[in-house]
């Protein structure tokens, strides 16, 4: 948590008797009691004991029973049940009982500051400080031990230098405030200057440089403590062990053996705990932490909980089970451990026996199966477990609204907010940042405004998480002024902070303004880059998304997987193989094109760019999952490849996989484009006698297309007409696409008039009627489309063809006059025509929309994208390489006759990719067989 605060003039000292408000039910339904003046009896200790206990367990309001029933309270007792209250997060209830006492002691003011502190309130913390009548060096080393807890160091750092006077706990809270803050050169500065350093401020020096993971420093400050004769101790052991598992130095960690025997800890079991800790840090050292766990002479309950955690964690949980059950006290830590890692893996009702075992379960045991149920998707027994808790604490109620909001049920995670708030309970910054994440999911700006104004109430909206994730619910809201407004009053601003700004600006299609502030952030990290990076290629600016990667690793910042599976969309979506070779590159050299993410992009991504190398990578992987297949299925029927797309569909189910909504789509595109009605209608059958799967409107239009492009525009017809659910213009688009081929003149009218009505601005309808008109010298007609499109405000799209040569994308569009080698591609594309005339290539005019003469509509035809495209790979590529070009609409009858024709006589293979498949030519002959 880190925010800063500015403050006015504090309050004066004369109010310390203002009243508050009562914040929770327990605190209103008890009456002020006053404080008696009596000597202490051992039975006010031990019901202040018992207050005090009742307070750790969350049972604040059995602690406020056991105080309302004592005949008799000192000052021990009100500061007990005032403790109760703000362990609880109740700092408000005890403020209010804190008025009630005639004269409290400078403890009452610490400990309310305190509790206010660890709210994050600090504000009211200040306000508590300021109201004191007297203050010692702990209630100081509170203040600042406040603004240190809540990232303030500022203020901190202000309030140490305003110290009367100092002792050692003062130095070391402000040296504990920098090393927290990340700033180990003023850390290192406060360091030098202490008149005085105890084994705290050795042992925060460490602690601070392993966080920000210069761990040979940290290594150097424990040595420098040993050479001034400190002796080494349990906290800085364990520092220093943390820094010595990250330097993989094998001498170092020998060396601290044999200090750890010298200073005689090699039977303490903390130590040996920590040692463990250093070992089951990392998947495979476990067979290591398993022979140093064997050797240990002395554990404790939390040395086998961690063993069974890390085995847990590292996927063994046989071997976890083995060691719990080996277990000779299986103790509460060791329980909640081994639930936990059943939950983990999937074993909940095995975690749920476990549970039920435990005679006395503690709090960390019920959150941990609460947790568990919600990993796993059982909302209602994490409910169920959850009403029957004997006591809640604030970490049962975060669990709950965090496990609704992430598992699809907002409504109920503010409706527990809602419930957590009657309690009389300020909610914790995870609830707070879990219901925001619940109204951004379901776009609740009403009641998001409502939670910003609970974590006003808590003293929250400063801190850096709570803001961070307002930013990211107004951002879902479509109220980017709240979202800038949120952002400017953030007092201290870090990476995530940028990065959410910069997701809210994208969400807003305010992509100039993501790159100015990303520009200007102080630092960055992998998610700033992954954010920008696929702003760009959502925003098809395909070739900024490349230019971003490579600015990153130019400083050095290697990507993470979801950049790689972004950049391979981008290679796809551009038909750059190139591209898509050298992030391929990238990812063996990284090590993750063994990951399902990665090489799923990588198969789609070569299938996209015409490559084989798809096949390679499918059949390199260890585990194909259903995205695999459906993208290898998908993939074959973008080709045209009807049959291999069926073949693997009946090795996938050979496998064992089922087959889910996008298989369908796969299969039945693919029967689409290679004419297999028959087969296509078994699929569609299939889905829902064989698998009980819904037919959605993606399956409905690829029926629709099977039946249209096989000629059966009646039948297609007829079957959106029999639909269950009201078609889309996905459906009348591809029966107009079915009229277009087969010059169905009045269903293509009947379909074009739907279209028009629900997309009334898509340009593709009324060329596409048009074509149809055009193919029937139906020219009035085709003026009257016309006519509309200007009428309307449209304008047709115009035909675009790209290709990369030698690094570097060119396109071309129709009539292109631009490109700067244009007079030889005309000059080239003359020679072709009238080599193809001569070889019976006839120009199929009938595809040009206006009614000129043949010799006009032969010159307009001659200079669509695609061919000049063609013609200038003929120009730059040596004789006898492929040719592959990339088109946004789908090529039309004349150009696919042309490429055939060229394909001949050049003796060249063609491949081009157009709005809906890939066409491969070779020979005089098309991979489609005329049939797309």
């Amino acid at each position: 948590m880190v925010f800063l605060i500015k403050w006015s003039t504090p309050p004066m000292a004369h109010l310390p008797h203002l009243r508050r408000f009562l914040s929770s039910a327990a605190a209103r339904a008890a009456p002020p009691i006053p404080a008696r003046r009596m000597p202490r009896s051992s039975g006010t200790s031990a019901k202040s004991a018992r207050i005090r206990e009742l307070g750790r367990l969350g049972s604040f309001r059995e602690a406020r029973e056991v105080f309302d029933a004592m005949p008799f309270r000192d000052i021990i007792a009100w500061n007990s049940m005032i403790l109760a209250y703000c362990n609880n997060g109740m700092p408000d209830a005890a403020r209010s009982l804190a008025d009630e006492i005639p004269g409290g002691n400078l403890r009452t003011g610490t400990i309310l500051l305190s509790g206010y502190a660890r709210a994050g309130r600090v504000r009211d913390a200040r306000r508590v400080f300021d109201e004191m009548p007297l203050r010692n060096t702990v209630a100081w080393n509170a203040m600042v031990t406040c603004y240190v807890q809540n990232g303030d160091i500022t203020l901190a750092r202000r309030l140490f230098d305003a110290m009367p006077s100092r002792d050692v706990s003062s130095w070391n809270t402000m040296l504990t405030g920098y090393c927290h803050s990340q700033q180990m050169v003023d850390a290192r500065n406060l360091f030098e200057q202490m008149p005085e350093r105890n084994m705290v401020s050795w042992t925060v020096m460490i602690s601070g440089y392993v966080l920000i993971e210069q761990h040979g420093k940290a290594w150097d400050i424990f040595r420098m403590m040993h050479y001034e004769g400190m002796s080494p101790e349990q906290p800085n052991l364990v520092s220093v062990l943390s820094a010595i598992s990250n330097l993989g130095n094998l001498n170092i960690l020998e060396s601290i053996h044999a200090l750890v025997r010298k200073v005689g800890f090699e039977r303490d079991v903390v130590i040996g705990t920590a040692i463990l800790n250093v070992y089951t840090r990392g998947v495979s050292m476990l067979d290591n932490a398993v022979k140093f766990f064997e050797g240990m002479t002395e554990r404790n309950e939390y040395t086998w909980s961690t063993m069974i955690a890390a085995l847990s964690q590292g996927g063994r949980i046989d071997d976890a089970v083995a060691i719990y059950q080996r277990d000779p006290i299986k103790s509460v830590p060791s329980r909640t451990a081994m639930l936990t890692g059943l939950a983990r893996c999937g074993r909940i009702n095995d975690a749920r026996v476990l549970f039920d075992q435990i005679p006395e379960p503690n709090i960390v045991s019920w959150n941990a199966m609460i947790t568990g149920y919600m990993q796993n998707e059982m909302i209602d027994e994490a409910e169920e477990l959850f009403n029957r808790m004997p006591f809640r604490n604030t970490i049962s109620w975060a669990g709950m609204i965090a496990g609704y909001a992430q598992n699809g049920r907002s409504e109920q995670a503010l409706v527990l907010l809602q419930a957590l708030h009657r309690n009389g309970m300020l909610p914790s910054l995870s609830s707070l940042t879990s219901s925001l994440f619940a109204c951004s999911n379901i776009e609740a700006l009403e009641t998001g405004k409502q939670v910003h104004s609970l974590a006003v109430k808590a003293g929250c909206q400063y801190n850096s998480y709570v803001c961070n994730a307002l930013i990211t619910m107004y951002a879902k809201c479509r109220n980017i002024g709240f979202v800038r407004q949120i952002f400017d009053r953030m007092t201290v601003k870090d990476t995530v902070s940028y990065n959410s700004l910069i997701t809210a600006l994208v969400q807003n299609n305010m992509l100039e303004e993501a790159r100015d502030t990303f520009d200007n952030m102080p630092s960055r990290d992998v998610v700033s880059w992954t954010t920008i990076i696929s702003a760009y290629a959502q925003a098809n600016q395909g070739n900024e998304a490349v230019e971003m990667f490579r600015n990153m690793l130019q400083v050095h910042e290697l990507p993470n997987s979801p950049i790689l599976t972004i950049l391979l969309g981008v290679g796809g979506n551009l038909g750059a193989s190139k591209l898509g070779q050298q992030i391929h590159t990238v990812a063996v050299k990284l090590g993750m094109d063994s990951g399902l993410i990665v090489a799923n992009a990588l198969i789609s991504m070569y299938f996209k760019c015409g490559s084989a190398d798809s096949l390679k990578v499918f059949d390199s992987m260890e585990e194909q999952d259903i995205f695999t297949w459906n993208t290898i299925i998908t993939g074959y029927a973008q080709h045209g490849l009807g049959r291999e797309a069926i073949r693997m569909y009946q090795q996938m189910e050979s496998a064992g996989v089922l087959p889910n909504e996008v298989t369908f789509v796969g299969l039945l595109h693919a029967c689409s484009h290679s004419g297999l009605v028959d087969e296509g209608r078994q699929f569609f059958k299939s889905m829902s006698s064989d698998y009980g799967l819904t037919p959605l409107l993606e399956h409905y239009a690829c029926m629709v297309d099977l039946l249209g492009r096989a000629g059966d525009v009646q039948g297609a017809l007829q079957f959106i007409y029999d639909m269950p659910i009201e078609p889309d213009a996905v459906i009348w688009s591809a029966l107009l696409g079915a009229c277009k081929i087969h010059k169905n003149v009045e269903i293509g009218r009947r379909a074009a008039e739907e279209l028009f009505s629900i997309e009334p601005f898509n340009a593709g309808n009324y060329v596409m009627l048009s074509n149809i008109y055009s193919s029937q010298g139906m020219w009035d007609e085709v003026a009257k489309v016309r006519k509309l499109m200007k009428e309307q405000g449209v304008n047709k799209e115009p035909g675009c063809s790209w290709m990369q040569i030698k690094n570097r994308m060119h396109s071309f569009v129709t009539g292109d006059e631009e490109h700067e080698q244009i007079q030889d591609i005309h000059a080239t594309l003359w020679e072709l025509y009238t080599l193809l005339k001569a070889t019976g290539y006839v120009p199929d005019t009938e595809f040009v929309l206006h009614d000129i003469d043949e010799e006009q509509k032969e010159s307009s035809l001659l200079y669509h994208s695609e061919k000049l495209a063609v013609a200038y790979g003929l120009l730059v590529t040596p004789k006898g390489m492929p040719i592959q070009i990339m088109k946004n609409l789908r090529i039309c009858g004349d150009c696919h006759a042309f490429v055939k024709f060229v394909s001949h006589v050049t003796k060249r293979e063609i491949d081009i990719r157009d709005g809906n498949r890939f066409h491969h030519f070779k020979n005089g002959n098309c991979s489609c067989g005329d049939f797309w």
